[in-house]
C-alpha cells in the first residue's frame, strides 16, 4: 500500500461524523478507525477524551486547505469514498504534500488548544506558565490558551507515522513541525476592557491564537517559497538513512518555519488517474484576472465558456428603530466564466 499521508488516515476518522460526541461510551471506537498505525491507536486509547479535538483539527486544516487553493489548478478535491481521502496526490513529495501536512498539523495543535481552553478535557486547561509579570496598565485575567499542550498532542499524533530512516519522513516531519510552529509563533496578548462605559479602568489580558485564517494565510506563502530538496544517503549503525538538504546551494536554506519538497508537482491541467489530478474542466475562473485564478491560466489555455446567472439576492435593506432590518429580494444577472 502506498504511504497515506497523516492527515488522510485522520480525516478516515471524521468519517464517523457525530459518533465522536459519544466516545467515552464507545472504547472500542479507535480500534474502528480505518489505518492508524499502533502508536496511534494507542494515543487514541489513552487520551480518547482529547480526539474529538484531533479529528476536528484536522477537518479544520482541509476547509482551510480547500480555502487556501479554491482559485489554484489543484483545489485541495476530497475523495469521499477512499481511504486516501485526496487520492495519489499525496503519493508524491510535492509542495502540495508538504502544504497539507503543515496545514494538518497546525489544525489538530490549533483545535486541541481551543478546546482545552474552553473546558472540554479534564487532561488539560489554561497555561499558567507563560504569564510573567503584568505589563503596565493591565493585568493578567482570563484562561490563557496552552499551545504547547496542543503542540505536543499534533507531535505525538501527526508523527506517530514517520518512523522510518527515508527521505519522505524527514520531509513530512519537517512539515508537521513548521505548521505547529506557525501556531507558536502567531501566539498574542488579548485583552478586555472593564469599566463604566467602555472607560476601560481595568484591562485585563491573557495568551491567545489568533483567527486560523491568519495561520492558513502564513502557510500559504510559504507554499509559495517553498524550498527544494534533494535526498542523500548515509550509512549508520542502523542501516542506509536518507536525509534532505537544499537543491539550490546559492540560496538561503530553510529553516524550521520553511516548508520543504524534493518532487514536482504536476501540471494538474488534466485528469490523470495516476497523480490524482482532476483537471480544471468545468472550473469557475475570474476572466479579470491574470493570476492563476484567472481563465488564461486556470483553464491551461484551452479557452472557457461563458453563461448568464440569475440569482436571488436581498437588497433595499432598511434598519428600523428599534430593531430590525427588512429587506425586498432583487434578481440579479451575472455572467459566470467556466473552463473548456
Amino acid at each position: 500500500m502506498a504511504e497515506v499521508a497523516m492527515c488522510e488516515l485522520a480525516l478516515r476518522s471524521l468519517a464517523l461524523g457525530q459518533q465522536y460526541t459519544s466516545l467515552g461510551s464507545q472504547p472500542l471506537l479507535c480500534g474502528s478507525i480505518p489505518g492508524l498505525v499502533p502508536k496511534q491507536l494507542r494515543f487514541c486509547r489513552n487520551y480518547i477524551e482529547i480526539m474529538p479535538s484531533v479529528a476536528e483539527g484536522v477537518k479544520l486544516g482541509i476547509q482551510e486547505c480547500q480555502h487556501q487553493f479554491r482559485g489554484r489548478r489543484w483545489n485541495c478535491t476530497t475523495i469521499d469514498d477512499s481511504l486516501a481521502i485526496f487520492g495519489p496526490v499525496l503519493d508524491k513529495a510535492t509542495r502540495e504534500s508538504a502544504f497539507v501536512h503543515a496545514i494538518a498539523s497546525a489544525g489538530v495543535a490549533f483545535a486541541v488548544t481551543r478546546s482545552c481552553a474552553e473546558g472540554t478535557s479534564t487532561i488539560c486547561g489554561c497555561d499558567s506558565h507563560h504569564k510573567g509579570p503584568p505589563g503596565e496598565g493591565w493585568k493578567w485575567g482570563g484562561c490563557s490558551e496552552d499551545a504547547d499542550f496542543g503542540v505536543l498532542v499534533s507531535r505525538e499524533f501527526a508523527d506517530a507515522r514517520e518512523n522510518r530512516p527515508d527521505a519522505r519522513s524527514a520531509m513530512n516531519k519537517h512539515n508537521n513541525e513548521a505548521g505547529r510552529t506557525t501556531i507558536l509563533d502567531h501566539m498574542h496578548l488579548k485583552c478586555k476592557c472593564h469599566g463604566l462605559s467602555g472607560s476601560c479602568e481595568v484591562k485585563t489580558c491573557w495568551w491567545a491564537q489568533p483567527d486560523f485564517r491568519a495561520i492558513g494565510d502564513f502557510l500559504k506563502d510559504k507554499y509559495d517559497s517553498a524550498s527544494e530538496m534533494v535526498v542523500e544517503k548515509h550509512r549508520e549503525s542502523r542501516g542506509w538513512v536518507e536525509t534532505l538538504r537544499a537543491k539550490y546551494a546559492l540560496f538561503k536554506p530553510p529553516t524550521e518555519r520553511d516548508l520543504v519538497y524534493y518532487e514536482n508537482s504536476p501540471n494538474f491541467c488534466e485528469p490523470n488517474p495516476e497523480t490524482g489530478s482532476f483537471g480544471t474542466r468545468d472550473r469557475t475562473c475570474n476572466v479579470t484576472s491574470h493570476g492563476i485564478d484567472g481563465c488564461d491560466l486556470l483553464c491551461c489555455g484551452r479557452g472557457h465558456n461563458t453563461r448568464t446567472e440569475k440569482r436571488k439576492e436581498k437588497c433595499h435593506c432598511i434598519f428600523h428603530w428599534c430593531c430590525y432590518v427588512s429587506c425586498q429580494e432583487c434578481i440579479r444577472i451575472y455572467d459566470v466564466h467556466t473552463c473548456k
